[in-house]
């Protein structure tokens, strides 16, 4: 196939999805040798639009898991806001170093139903949104040195295709239901509700924190308020300069212990061609 533009396009409201998939989206330019353009899918209003794509593109489409899946309420725009036309994917997730679970399964049949063609998939592991002591320093050096040996098998293959890419198997069960966080009583943890909480002494009314929600549900006029709906993401917490935000919610609190306790052990990054 005839590849004239690669495309990185990524919800990351922490960062690390984002270097993952300009990681894998630049090798694959470099390595073709065409332009390499971004496309950031986090915050509202970069998610409005519809972007459509054509049989010469080659897209980079990478997303965090939240509880084992696509963000739920970040999904429709994956399933209605990509057009493929014919494009070439390349699927890729992050996993704060527990489990994948169903995401990568989810994301490629997103993209299929979308009209695109799936050369190969990746889940990467990357530091944990709700704490530094699970995936600590994810990607590393170790882990981008796989992003690119990946990306120039995608982008081998793809330069190499004269029709369209056999189908491909990943783990998982796209209509399966997210996973359960658990407390460390091993019950359910239930902290849907929970929202960020802000210390007044150490705020400076900056406005980061409103600029950063991907769901725009701080409230401008004032920053302790959480106006709408909170997926948890730590966008807030951990864009905060002056670490003002914070959550305290039991169940939480709980469920993060958790997650320490049973998950330290590194995870390794699965891929798929």
């Amino acid at each position: 196939m005839h590849i004239e533009k690669v495309w990185a396009l990524y919800y990351s409201a922490t960062g690390t999805t984002e270097l993952a998939a300009r990681t894998v989206a630049g090798e694959m330019a470099a390595r073709l040798g065409v332009p390499l353009e971004a496309i950031p899918f986090t915050l509202p209003a970069q998610r409005e639009k519809t972007y459509t794509f054509c049989k010469t593109d080659l897209v980079v489409a990478a997303t965090p898991v939240y509880a084992g899946k696509i963000p739920n309420k970040i999904l429709p725009d994956f399933q209605t806001k990509l057009a493929g036309n014919g494009a070439v994917a390349v699927p890729i997730v992050l996993f704060g170093n527990r489990s994948y679970d169903n995401g990568l399964a989810e994301l490629c049949a997103v993209l299929k139903n979308s009209g695109f063609l799936l050369a190969g998939a990746g889940a990467f592991v990357a530091r944990h949104a709700f704490t530094d002591e699970l995936g600590t320093g994810r990607p590393d050096e170790n882990d981008q040195a796989e992003m690119r040996a990946f990306a120039d098998k995608i982008a081998d293959k793809a330069a190499a295709l004269q029709a369209a890419p056999a189908p491909m198997q990943v783990p998982g069960d796209p209509d399966a239901p997210y996973y359960v966080p658990k407390g460390m009583d091993g019950l359910p943890a239930k902290f849907l509700k929970a929202k960020p909480k802000t210390d007044p002494a150490a705020c400076t009314a900056c406005g980061l924190c409103a600029r950063v929600c991907p769901m725009g549900s701080i409230d401008p006029g004032d920053f302790s308020l959480v106006s709408g709906v909170c997926i948890k993401c730590q966008a807030c917490v951990r864009g905060c300069p002056q670490k003002a935000k914070y959550f305290d919610d039991p169940a939480f609190l709980s469920h993060v212990e958790m997650l320490k306790t049973h998950f330290r052990d590194a995870k390794k990054n699965e891929i798929f061609l």
